[in-house]
């Protein structure tokens, strides 16, 4: 038996009252999907542990099988992971993203998803203007980047920025939790401050704002942490060999922590317009020398944030139909059999515009067992599916020995 996650970051929403109080996942054409459901067998998990923040770094972790409150090291570690930056001991690395701040507020946490090019150039820029020998600022994509703190502590609090669109940055900044972390965080907060300052007149930003478009006028930091040490995988559930798909730096960065080969497809984007055929491909091709592919696909996610329903709904469908599908049409045909998993990794209801921590609803299709009487795929529907509600690594145990 091979093993396919077909993962759509933040699917699950709740109930809008432009769509009758119904969900973007039950609105959504997915043929596809629902097939998959009427196949195979569903239920919900729940995958933030108590006491931890609904992020993907945590809900894609626990997805996969990992005891979060024993190996997470914050996002920061992971991303490096998937960046080729080394973390020794004694060093911090976080998240940085660049985002635009007006009128003292948080605008938004992409910087109006600001394109590859313009955002290394700007980290280039920074990293020359406030890199040190103890501070060292690494680009990753659109607005994903990193920053490594050589003695930080990593008992600050940080406020993801995708969580506080609309609030005044000076409420939210860096805090210590405990009287030795105040240098770290006393940096980290003069960082963005000298930031805002740097940024303002750049020219990608005049270049951005005389365009109509949102500068990238300040970084943010969260998910601090230090160097992970996760077991692998393959240890975990007996796999041989092993891949993650994904655009996005965190799970590509969760998957070689894991020792899963990461393999990347040209035009993966991390938004709607990502290559979803490319994905569907590279899923394929890897099946055919690997036991297990986790494909992630971000675009649901940055529809919940932007409060998008349309788009969150048109994301939904473009992975139903333009993935799912020849994915699902390429195992039917293969010699050994392949199981195919699909869920989100956490609700990012278009409402609030953040994650939140309710269970999600997932199916299993096993072509050699048997389906159970769920019919379509949504929150509601998985609520009836045999396997109830699960938490942890139970979901990633359930998969491996589903019969």
């Amino acid at each position: 038996m091979k093993y396919v996650i077909i993962l759509g970051d933040g699917m699950a929403d709740e109930p809008i009252v432009e769509l009758g109080w119904k969900t973007p996942l039950q609105m959504a054409n997915k043929p596809t999907i629902d097939r998959l459901t009427k196949m195979g067998r569903s239920g919900l998990l729940h995958t933030v542990p108590d006491g931890f923040h609904p992020g993907s770094e945590i809900a894609n972790l626990s997805v996969l099988g990992y005891d979060v409150p024993t190996v997470f090291e914050g996002r920061g570690t992971l991303e490096a992971a998937s960046m080729g930056v080394s973390v020794n001991e004694g060093e911090m690395v976080a998240r940085c993203n660049l985002i635009c701040v007006e009128n003292g507020k948080i605008k938004n946490h992409s910087a109006g998803h600001i394109s590859n090019e313009e955002a290394a150039e700007l980290i280039t820029f920074l990293q020359t203007e406030l890199g040190n020998d103890s501070v060292h600022f690494y680009h990753g994509v659109s607005y994903r980047h990193l920053v490594k703190i050589v003695g930080g502590d990593k008992r600050v609090i940080c406020t993801p920025p995708h969580d506080v669109p609309g609030t005044p940055f000076v409420d939210v900044m860096v805090k210590a939790i405990v009287p030795e972390a105040q240098k770290t965080a006393d940096l980290l907060n003069n960082l963005i401050v000298r930031s805002q300052e740097l940024l303002k007149n750049h020219p990608v930003n005049i270049k951005r704002m005389a365009a109509g478009k949102d500068p990238a006028n300040s970084v943010w930091f969260w998910s601090p942490g230090y160097k992970s040490a996760m077991r692998p995988f393959s240890e975990m559930f007996g796999v041989k060999k092993g891949s993650v798909i994904s655009a996005v730096d965190l799970i590509k960065g969760i998957g070689i922590t894991a020792g899963l080969k990461s393999i990347n497809v040209e035009g993966a984007t991390g938004l709607f317009d990502t290559n979803y055929e490319g994905k569907a491909q590279a899923a394929i091709e890897a099946l055919k020398t690997d036991d297990f592919v986790f494909v992630h696909v971000e675009a649901s996610d940055e529809a919940g944030h932007e409060g998008n329903v349309d788009l969150k709904i048109k994301t939904i469908e473009y992975l139903s139909e333009r993935l799912a599908k020849p994915i699902l049409e390429a195992t039917e045909k293969m010699s050994e059999p392949v199981t195919i998993a699909v869920l989100p990794d956490h609700p990012t209801p278009c409402r609030l515009r953040t994650h939140t921590a309710n269970a999600i609803p997932f199916t299993i299709y096993n072509p050699t067992g048997t389906g159970d009487s769920v019919q379509v795929f949504d929150e509601f529907s998985a609520q009836k599916g045999v396997f109830g509600t699960l938490s942890g690594d139970e979901f990633m145990k359930l998969l491996m020995n589903n019969k």
